[in-house]
């Protein structure tokens, strides 16, 4: 095929990709979702007739996506609002990725007749989850979920693939390797987990340092520096013998909490960057499904959809949490929002490179209980949140035409502060009001609109402050505004 044809396919995949995510926001269907319809609509048995028969091409297309996916998890984590549920977080992504896979496959050696081995193979495929397709629902429903719900459930779903990753690829060893036992999986887990980890951790301390003294003339050279230093933090994990995706996303959390130069653009790149892959990955993987191949085992694959979701993940996640103060409406909430997500199908592929027997059931049963789990779980998600009275409104982040990066010898942050309606410096001059000496308000939201402040500009009810401030400063005018409340 010549070039150009595929520039032509690739660009309009994309673009038809991107346009579907409008679907998303209006039906609260997951984006992946679409992604994947895509892919299969210009598949060989779809519309758009694509003959794509390549598990190899398929499986290494998807781990380079998973690589600046995980990451841009990683670097986008709130850690304030992490910290706190950092350690029932790494309980569910590795003992209660592990129950539920044994207990996923048992099922699966009772409904397709596999062995030990083949069933905690398909187990250890389908056991992580991926919370973005459920922030996605919750999202175009304008809906969030109460502390610590959100941050517990975006840790668990990054931090989760790893040991889903290691299970696969540690069963499928089993099934191919005479000499290994299930015993041997402990230290390669010890060493996997362990030198993952610490690669992740020490590239970032690199990368932190790399960019401080490297002072590069262009600022897009940065995120093509970025983009090298990821693959390099997964390939000198993997070279180590440790998980080179729990290395990127180690990677990207202790970046995220790190102050670095143009570190706002470097976030909005690899967000941009983890769309693209994501779109890449399940158009990929829905060329390389064929339909038809599904239909016979659409019985056992519901079967185990409705299994996975009303046993396995609940039972492993009240488990995990019993150690832990939390109510069973909370706790019945994330075994409920489990959903299947990329990483499943991604490993479905991994039996075809190691010539498992039954490769093609494994991955068809998987794409099938991703979206099976994706339609019966995502379209309820509201709903359960709404019964269990965990939903809160979703809150709204203010969009300002100005930016502020803070950087190392500045003592300030750029923060928006609202003027409550019966305070007493309403209807006063800013030059009037008695702010502290180094508060500078930079701009002011007024019915979605703004202002440039000025001397003479009056304060009304209502007006959202955008202020640059120290965090002294700041509370020193937060205090002010809520001393003049009381005084009225």
């Amino acid at each position: 095929m010549q070039i150009e044809y595929i520039l032509l396919w690739t660009a309009t995949l994309i673009l038809a990709s991107v346009i579907s995510s409008k679907l998303s926001d209006k039906f609260a269907i997951p984006a992946l979702l679409l992604f994947l319809a895509v892919g299969m609509f210009a598949g060989s048995e779809g519309v758009g007739g694509i003959y794509f028969d390549n598990a190899q091409l398929a499986k290494s297309i998807g781990v380079v996506a998973l690589i600046f996916i995980i990451f841009s998890g990683g670097l986008d984590t709130n850690w304030k609002e992490t910290k706190s549920v950092v350690l029932p977080g790494i309980i569910l992504s590795t003992l209660g990725v592990l129950l539920t896979a044994l207990i996923t496959g048992y099922f699966a050696m009772r409904i397709l007749k596999f062995s030990f081995l083949e069933g905690m193979l398909l187990g250890s495929i389908v056991s992580s989850t991926d919370a973005a397709a459920v922030f996605s629902i919750l999202r175009s429903k304008r809906i969030s979920l109460r502390s610590p719900l959100k941050p517990l459930l975006e840790f668990e779903s990054g931090s989760n693939d790893p040991m889903a990753v290691f299970l696969t690829i540690g069963f499928i060893g089993l099934l191919t390797v005479k000499s290994m036992n299930i015993v041997s999986l402990i230290p390669r887990f010890m060493i996997d987990m362990g030198m993952g980890a610490l690669t992740g951790f020490l590239m970032a301390k690199f990368i932190i340092f790399l960019i401080d003294r490297l002072k590069l003339e262009y600022e897009g050279l940065y995120l093509a520096m970025m983009i090298s230093l990821v693959l390099l933090a997964y390939v000198i994990a993997v070279f180590l013998k440790g998980n080179g995706f729990l290395a990127v996303y180690v990677t990207g959390l202790m970046l995220s909490q790190a102050t670095f130069p143009n570190k706002k653009m470097i976030l909005r790149f690899h967000d941009g960057l983890a769309w693209l892959m994501q779109i890449v990955m399940f158009v990929t993987l829905g060329l390389l499904v064929f339909p038809s191949r599904i239909v016979p085992l659409i019985g056992a694959g519901l079967l185990i959809t409705i299994l996975l979701m009303l046993i396995a993940r609940p039972i492993s996640v009240m488990l995990c949490l019993l150690p832990f103060k939390m109510n069973m409406r909370k706790k019945a909430m994330i075994g409920w929002v489990g959903l299947r997500g990329s990483v499943p199908i991604i490993l479905a592929t991994f039996p075809f490179m190691a010539g498992i027997p039954h490769a093609d059931i494994y991955f068809n049963i998987v794409f099938f209980v991703v979206i099976a789990s994706v339609f019966i779980q995502g379209t309820s998600i509201p709903f359960v949140s709404k019964i269990l009275k965990l939903d809160v409104p979703l809150v709204y982040r203010r969009q300002y035409p100005i930016e502020f990066e803070k950087m190392e010898g500045i003592d300030a942050e750029l923060t928006d502060v609202i003027v409550p309606y019966n305070s007493e410096v309403v209807g006063k001059r800013i030059s009037d009001l008695n702010t502290p000496e180094k508060c500078l308000i930079i701009l002011i939201s007024r019915d979605e609109k703004f202002i440039i402040p000025s001397g003479s500009v009056v304060i009304e009810g209502g007006d959202v402050l955008l202020v640059l401030a120290n965090k002294d400063d700041l509370i020193s005018l937060q205090n002010m505004l809520a001393k003049l409340i009381e005084e009225k």
